[in-house]
């Protein structure tokens, strides 16, 4: 075989020569390119030389763009008790399969697919299935995915499954088995989309050539077939996701920005009389479905788990009702467990009347005695595995094992549960997997490998299946399946023909215009907010900052600061919780004497240092931390950009010196400003945008108050009034207007009374009215709603002061108001749960 694949792949000059040769002849060549070696040579032949021009023979740096491009998708995962996400690994080789062999993998996968559902569709209906014994009845009731409660419920649309995904891998020999089946929150179809956004970068014009099917068709096919099933024309569907500490939360978000859904967690939901409904800043607004990726058990407090604290109470019974679509539907699971797979070559015939397109991996069932027996007789040579998802006594990890690879004390212990709780167990034939070319180490190796493949429903009904997936690629050149476990990282599956593919992309040909932006939840506006507050306060901190370290501050003459004023910037940083500064520790004996300011007892480097990277709550490393959390929950309404910029780690702290502390606060600040920068032009101007500039104008204006009671003060010296120009950002605007030099008066009226000044007060509470006016009202008498009356009062305030009359207490009076306003306005738009439903002029539509 590896002769006649050798005439069709001549040598590849661009890589060296001998390379494909040498490759071709390590062991595992031959696997992957089985079932396409004559027809499907060619493409591989066409995919290495395409590579080795694009790498320049260097695989290496191949694979390193491949990560920049993951990188800049922003693509990650987050592992069990990590906080932290982490890149998502993907080879810079995809996995090519040919259309003809595909063509049996996507019959299967759809017959499987209907398979489950007809079975489904027995088990929480007549249950003729285990009444005549084709299924034991503790198979179906030992799964704690089976929910009695769903007995005789007929899911809206008649479908319990709207997606589907199976696990399948290719034997030596060439043919393709399924190794798992997922039916209840199926995951990774947002990656195998992120792989091949990433991999379509890379590759260019490569996939072109390659003739390879698109992806979006599948997607668009599944919108189409959630929408199909509401009774609604324009129905409003949602991604309901357990937050962004769940391990594939970068990936819901992605699919729910690419899909056009609202990214919706269990808070941001309420049934009324029947109906399921999603907070916005507007009201109540009706949703007709939602994609779960929740499991059933946590979906319905007051149906299933009473402790979940992330479901929907009553949202079972808006189901029952027909008011809301649940793909998949509660109680899916019960078919998903690795015991099913041993009786559903009988189910294909009773139900489907045909045999299965794609076998299984051999499987016999413990809590029967005659497959028991025949395990127990052939132990050695079999996959031993938990029956359900639950890890029984024998299996401690709840991982597959091999009976051989046990110690005599395992073996007994696995044989004592096995027969006291023979349910519990399966056995399967322990397969060894095909392989595939991935880069390691700047050289191709071959490695065993599985595919995840999809099927969803389209608008008719119908089992559509993804032409491709991902697949996972094995860390050993071991190719059981049992050794490769969950994989080291994944790979484009591309399915490629003979005629080339229309360029398609999730683009219905006729869409009805509108400029209506779509709903915004509220915890959506609420975190939009809170990221500008944070945001600004960041950039509030550095500028405070470098006015401390001497860094921007261009005073008069060049003389250094007067102590009084780097004593009140010192005082800031502590009062605004920028700085946590100890009190020096007293002698034995001695009461630790009083604090008369920052500046006396504290060195202002050390202040600077902890405002950087110290545990105040307005410190740089705290903000950040923050503004990463929030804006991790919101990313599906945040670019790549702003993404990467916050969550890039902080510039590490080279040392304390003044010089090094300022030229990092710069380095800071200009990240802040991209920050302001990507918010102001390349947010739309929807309601989420004026939520997240809100938080900013508030935040400014909070500051600037402060600002200018410490620094401009009836007893403000030159030095107070340079620092409070250069922390308003309004030297050149000062020295341009007034020639004379420093005033009291003049630089009040710039900073705070100037509408002119963007980074003046006056030019805040201007931004903040303009929102305020586009915002919607619940109230439909024409009164004003509490948050109106607080703005009124500080308009009030501002336009009626003057910089002689603007003194402590008026400026003091200001900063509270700001503060009452921003409580207001979260009471009014952001509440969660029941106390937010009882507001009057609650719209449901």
């Amino acid at each position: 075989m590896q002769g006649d694949m050798m005439a069709e792949l001549p040598g590849l000059p661009s890589l060296g020569e001998g390379w494909l040769q040498s490759y071709i002849a390590m062991a595992g060549m031959a696997d992957a390119l089985r079932g396409d070696v004559g027809r499907g040579a060619r493409w591989w032949h066409a995919l290495f030389e395409g590579i080795g021009r694009l790498s320049e023979g260097r695989l290496d740096l191949l694979q390193q763009r491949m990560a920049r491009q993951v990188q800049e998708l922003g693509t990650a995962f987050r592992l069990p008790g990590e906080e932290g996400e982490r890149p998502w690994p993907v080879s810079a080789v995809p996995l090519l399969i040919g259309e003809d062999d595909w063509a049996v993998i996507a019959a299967g996968i759809a017959q499987r697919a209907e398979l489950l559902e007809r079975l489904l569709d027995d088990v929480f209906g007549e249950q003729t299935v285990v009444a005549s014994g084709a299924v034991p009845a503790a198979l179906v009731t030992g799964s704690r995915a089976f929910w009695r409660s769903q007995i005789g419920v007929k899911p809206p649309g008649g479908h319990h499954l709207h997606i589907y995904a199976a696990d399948i891998g290719r034997d030596p020999s060439g043919e393709w088995r399924v190794l798992d089946d997922h039916v209840r929150a199926p995951v990774g179809a947002g990656y195998a989309l992120e792989n091949r956004l990433a991999s379509s970068r890379l590759m260019g014009a490569l996939q072109t050539r390659l003739h390879v099917e698109r992806l979006a068709p599948f997607f668009s096919a599944f919108r189409e077939g959630l929408s199909a099933v509401c009774r609604r024309s324009d129905p409003r569907i949602g991604l309901l996701t357990p937050g962004r500490y769940n391990q594939s939360y970068a990936e819901q978000a992605h699919l729910a920005r690419y899909l056009g859904l609202l990214l919706v967690e269990g808070s941001d939901l309420s049934v009324t009389e029947d109906g399921l409904f999603v907070r916005t800043i507007e009201g109540l607004k009706r949703v007709d479905a939602l994609w779960r990726r929740i499991d059933s058990r946590y979906l319905d407090p007051l149906a299933f788990d009473a402790g979940s604290a992330i479901g929907v109470p009553g949202l079972m019974d808006a189901m029952a009702a027909g008011q809301a679509v649940i793909a998949n539907a509660p109680g899916a699971g019960a078919v998903e467990s690795t015991a099913m797979g041993a009786f559903l070559p009988a189910l294909a015939q009773r139900l489907l009347g045909e045999h299965l397109i794609l076998p299984n991996i051999a499987t016999w069932w413990c809590g029967q005695d005659g497959p028991r027996a025949q395990v127990e007789a052939r132990l050695d040579e079999l996959l031993i595995a938990p029956a359900f998802s639950e890890a029984p006594l024998g299996l401690p990890r709840g991982r597959p094992v091999l009976a051989a690879t046990l110690s005599r004390a395992q073996r007994e212990m696995l044989l004592a549960d096995m027969r006291n709780r023979p349910t519990d167990y399966v056995a399967m034939e322990d397969v060894h997997l095909s392989t595939t070319p991935a880069v390691l180490d700047g050289q191709l190796v071959p490695r065993p490998f599985t595919v995840r493949v999809f099927a969803a429903r389209d608008g008719e009904g119908k089992w559509t299946v993804m032409p491709g997936g991902f697949a996972r690629i094995g860390d050993d050149s071991d190719a059981r399946v049992t050794v490769m476990g969950e994989g080291a990282f994944s790979a484009d599956v591309c399915v490629v023909g003979r005629k080339t593919v229309d360029p398609v992309s999730l683009l219905p040909q006729k869409v009805p215009i509108r400029r209506n932006p779509g709903t915004l939840p509220s915890r959506a506006a609420d975190n939009l907010y809170w990221l500008g507050r944070y945001l600004e306060r960041g950039e509030a901190t550095l500028r405070l900052v470098r006015a401390t370290l001497g860094g921007s501050i261009v005073a008069d003459g060049g003389a250094a600061l007067f102590p009084l004023t780097l004593d009140r910037l010192g005082t800031m940083l502590i009062a605004s919780g920028a700085a946590i500064a100890e009190r020096p520790a007293a002698e034995d004996g001695e009461e630790p004497e009083e604090e008369e300011g920052a500046g006396e007892t504290h060195d202002l480097r050390e202040l600077a240092l902890l405002a950087l990277d110290g545990d105040g709550p307005a410190s740089i490393k705290v903000l950040m931390r923050h503004a990463r959390a929030i804006a991790s929950g919101t990313r599906d309404r945040l670019s790549g950009d702003v993404w990467r910029l916050v969550d890039a780690p902080l510039p590490a702290a080279a040392s304390d010196d003044a010089e090094a502390m300022l030229a990092r606060a710069v380095d800071l600040q200009e990240r802040f400003s991209a920050l302001a920068g990507l918010s102001a032009e390349n947010m739309g101007r929807t309601a989420g945008w004026r939520f997240h500039d809100m938080g900013r104008r508030i935040e400014r204006a909070q500051w600037g108050c402060r600002q200018v009671r410490i620094f401009g003060a009836a007893d403000a010296s030159a030095d107070d009034l340079t620092t409070l120009l250069d922390l308003f950002d309004s030297q050149i605007s000062y020295r341009a207007r007034y020639l004379a030099g420093l005033a009291l008066e003049p630089v009040r009226d710039l900073v705070a009374l100037d509408p002119y000044n963007p980074r003046s007060i006056a030019f805040q509470v201007e931004r903040i009215a303009r929102h305020l006016a586009e915002l919607p009202a619940l109230r439909d008498d024409g009164m004003a709603e509490a948050h109106e009356m607080i703005f009124y009062r500080i308009e009030a305030t501002l336009r009626t002061a003057t910089a002689e009359t603007l003194d402590a207490a008026t400026v003091l009076g200001l900063e509270n108001m700001f503060s009452e306003l921003s409580n207001a306005i979260s009471t009014r738009f952001f509440l969660q749960g029941s106390e937010g439903f009882r507001m009057s002029g609650m719209t449901l539509a």
